[in-house]
């Protein structure tokens, strides 16, 4: 067999690992230019959701309804208002486990105080539930004082549907036990009460109760009544129509 010139296999080597350097610079080098295709950075999109509201507190706050687990309530952030529409991120916050059951949960929004509840306001839902929706106002609502955290109640966009805002021990919280028509515009409501057999912590925080009820379909005005045991009945209106729509 016939031997290759040294000087030949040299130039051949030297040939191979600059290719091999090119190589290597070219993979580690960005393309640029107008033929240049950037990189997409895919962000999962959240659940595209149906939601009900009720404005809560005054007109202060909605109460956002959404479908999930009862013990990991999502919550509202990144709450702003512009042109006529709320714009909030609702991410799913869970400290635990959260129970295999599907039902419907009510997440508080606090309401920026240039919104104005007698008038329509449109919702929209970012981050891990994604929608929109349109909440009727309440003709004559005006939120123009603190919160004196006192129970209230507004209709959602669901007939039969309400959302009663109670405040007491987050360790100790009440939950409604009945809920029946008692007169022409009249719903009674029964607490659960606070428990005899458990220390409950001593502060006062807000706790959002989802019932429905059969009739008043259109009735304005109701006015709803709050039975808790050892303690005197309280009675506040329930905010909107049951059955309104946004005009």
């Amino acid at each position: 067999m016939a031997r290759r010139p040294a000087p030949l296999i040299g130039a051949l080597a030297l040939a191979a690992m600059l290719g091999a350097a090119l190589t290597g610079c070219a993979t580690a080098t960005p393309s640029s230019g107008a033929d240049a295709t950037p990189q997409a950075t895919e962000t999962p999109a959240g659940e595209l959701t149906e939601f009900d509201a009720a404005w809560l507190d005054g007109g202060r706050q909605v109460g956002l309804v959404t479908q999930g687990s009862s013990t990991c309530i999502p919550t509202a952030e990144d709450v702003s208002y512009a042109d006529g529409v709320l714009q909030l991120t609702l991410a799913d916050v869970s400290d635990g486990p959260c129970t295999m059951d599907y039902v419907p949960r009510v997440s508080l929004v606090p309401v920026p105080d240039d919104v104005d509840p007698s008038t329509n306001l449109a919702i929209e839902v970012s981050g891990d539930y994604v929608g929109e929706m349109v909440l009727p106002g309440v003709e004559g609502l005006a939120a123009e004082s603190p919160s004196e955290q006192l129970p209230s109640a507004g209709w959602t966009t669901t007939d039969g549907t309400f959302i009663v805002l109670l405040w007491g021990s987050s360790g100790c919280p009440e939950y409604i036990t009945t809920a029946e028509v008692s007169g022409d515009a009249a719903i009674s409501v029964s607490l659960s009460g606070q428990p005899e057999d458990k220390v409950c912590t001593a502060d006062i925080a807000p706790n959002p109760q989802l019932t429905t009820v059969d009739g008043l379909v259109g009735v304005p005005d109701v006015a709803l009544t709050l039975n808790s045991p050892g303690v005197d009945p309280y009675t506040t209106p329930i905010l909107g129509v049951n059955g309104g729509t946004a005009g």
